[in-house]
């Protein structure tokens, strides 16, 4: 069977990604900081779809987390065919009013951890002639919105780059780009969504299907949904004063 490792798998689309991934046919290593609710996905994974599941806690947003996620997916013993780099959080405050050190914990956990697993990835699957890496960005690596989008913009545009570079080595790497996502995200963050339109809201379980099957094309960038393809063009293509006063908005 083949072997995925997902990471931050215990909720929002990181749970969705296990659990479409179980569905058809994937191993799965799950890594995240929780050990209690990784093990309870892990029980539930095994019972409903009958497939090997293998757990870490780890806390990706530290060197020694980081560490022990790479090293599961350098293992040549037990070879991950997909990574999917899910793992996320982010701040209610924007950036000049939050703790610094609360931002350089964002950006190990956006930043450095996926740049590292797909480091990693890359290494072990071109040696292999084949693999997958699938990276969760955001449509806010559009926009110019504080930190967390410049986290986002920064690893679509490495993915981007990795989808050209290693595509005749055999691997297949897709930046996700999704929107807002019925998920815990904005509640474990503090943040106040209730102005945002009910039409701009996306079920994870769409999303994840979307982007896998996007993956499997070979597409360097998936945006799930019609309406985040349209105002995705819009910010990429709009006069940069515009998209700044959109962004500012919506606050």
């Amino acid at each position: 069977m083949p072997r995925a490792l997902v990471t931050g798998p215990t909720a929002g689309l990181g749970r969705a990604y296990a659990l479409e991934l179980a569905r058809r046919g994937y191993d799965l290593v799950l890594v995240s900081r929780d050990q209690a609710r990784l093990d309870a996905l892990a029980a539930e994974l095994r019972r409903d779809h009958r497939v090997e599941v293998d757990v870490q806690a780890a806390d990706l947003a530290t060197s020694e987390g980081i560490d022990l996620a790479a090293g599961l997916v350098r293992s040549n013993a037990r070879p991950v065919d997909l990574l999917v780099n899910n793992a996320g959080a982010s701040l209610a405050g924007w950036f000049g009013t939050t703790d610094v050190a609360d931002e350089d914990r964002q950006l190990d956990l956006l930043v450095r951890a996926p740049m590292h697993l797909s480091d990693a990835a890359i290494k072990a699957m071109t040696g292999r002639g084949r693999g997958q890496i699938l990276n969760v960005c955001s449509v806010a690596a559009w926009t110019p919105r504080g930190a967390y989008s410049a986290h986002k913009a920064w690893l679509l545009n490495l993915t981007r780059w990795m989808s050209w570079q290693y595509a005749d080595a055999g691997l297949q790497v897709t930046a996700v780009c999704p929107g807002f996502v019925r998920t815990e995200f904005h509640q474990r963050m503090g943040a106040d969504v209730s102005t945002v339109p009910r039409w701009m809201w996306l079920k994870a379980p769409k999303v994840v299907r979307a982007s896998l099957d996007d993956l499997d094309k070979g597409k360097p960038v998936s945006v799930p949904s019609l309406r985040y393809k349209v105002l995705g063009a819009l910010a990429r293509h709009a006069p940069a004063p515009l998209v700044a006063r959109a962004a500012r908005r919506g606050r």
